[in-house]
């Protein structure tokens, strides 16, 4: 089965031209259902087998959200087998997806976003490059590999956008305000002018290296901290807020599912839950007769 996998990731990375986080999650498992079924022939996995691996993650305690997706894992994978030939059977064909609870997407308000970005101090380079991320963010709605892969020329402060590659290698053009613009040019006059050149990533540490993810998000939990908000917030929370507020303030759901980079609508439905829910709670405090008073 280990051949088989490499050959599936081989396929995703080149073909589909999937993005290195959605491989890594492709592998993790595929690799988790290899254990499981140990030195058992893929030929003779069945949908029973199958079947027997899901209730084994129900009673590790998985979530149903984690079991859907390596459920999907799975299906892509089988797919893949059958159509070049290696199984003549899909046994994943058939496995129906557990029904997944709605949940909705924290977002913070607008007050609660600027007290975020004020946390930060421009004092030093450091300060000035941490503003420039939340302010980046916030700004375009990015998510955090997108912003971690920006490079300096990426950002085009004469027409005010910025080039990213979301998932699946997709490049596409995102308006980034003036205070972002401005927070990104404080924090690149500040470099020092020796080390500017050892990277083209634009937001560096202090090795002058690009940042990873996981610096990002400790970033971002170090301001959580200093303006004393509510655990539970991540650098995706700041593309939550990005959405809603849009649409709070009348932009309409196609233009922000173009901003997000959503390949489908619906995806970018959910914030309008978040929307509605908004106008639900205004409506009911401020109608006489809303609650049959």
């Amino acid at each position: 089965m280990k051949r088989f996998i490499h050959k599936f990731l081989n396929y995703v990375e080149i073909e589909k031209n999937y993005s290195h986080y959605t491989i890594i999650s492709y592998q993790k498992d595929l690799l988790d259902f290899k254990n499981f079924i140990g030195e058992q022939r893929l030929e003779d996995v069945t949908y029973l087998v199958l079947r027997k691996f899901l209730a084994h993650l129900k009673e590790k305690n998985y979530s149903k959200r984690t079991i859907a997706r390596k459920l999907a894992s799975l299906r892509s994978f089988f797919k893949f087998l059958c159509r070049e030939g290696y199984l003549k059977n899909n046994p994943a064909s058939a496995l129906l997806t557990p029904k997944l609870d709605k949940k909705l997407p924290l977002f913070l308000t607008e007050e609660e976003v600027v007290a975020l970005i004020e946390a930060t101090s421009e004092d030093n380079v450091w300060g000035r490059r941490d503003r420039a991320i939340l302010e980046t963010l916030y700004s375009t709605g990015m998510r955090v590999g997108e912003l971690v892969g920006l490079n300096t020329e990426n950002i085009d402060f004469f027409g005010s956008v910025t080039k990213v590659s979301g998932k699946g290698k997709k490049e596409r053009m995102l308006p980034i305000g003036e205070k972002a613009l401005s927070s990104i040019r404080h924090y690149l006059e500040a470099l020092p002018k020796k080390q500017k050149e050892k990277s083209r990533a634009l937001f560096k540490n202090k090795k002058m290296t690009r940042l990873s993810d996981e610096s990002i998000r400790r970033i971002v939990d170090k301001y959580i901290n200093l303006a004393s908000k509510d655990k539970g917030i991540s650098p995706h929370t700041l593309r939550h807020s990005f959405a809603t507020h849009l649409l709070n303030r009348g932009a309409d759901l196609r233009s922000v599912q173009e901003l997000l980079g959503h390949a489908n609508l619906s995806t970018t439905q959910i914030y309008t839950h978040i929307t509605t829910q908004r106008l639900k709670e205004a409506y009911e405090k401020a109608h006489p007769r809303a609650k049959g008073r």
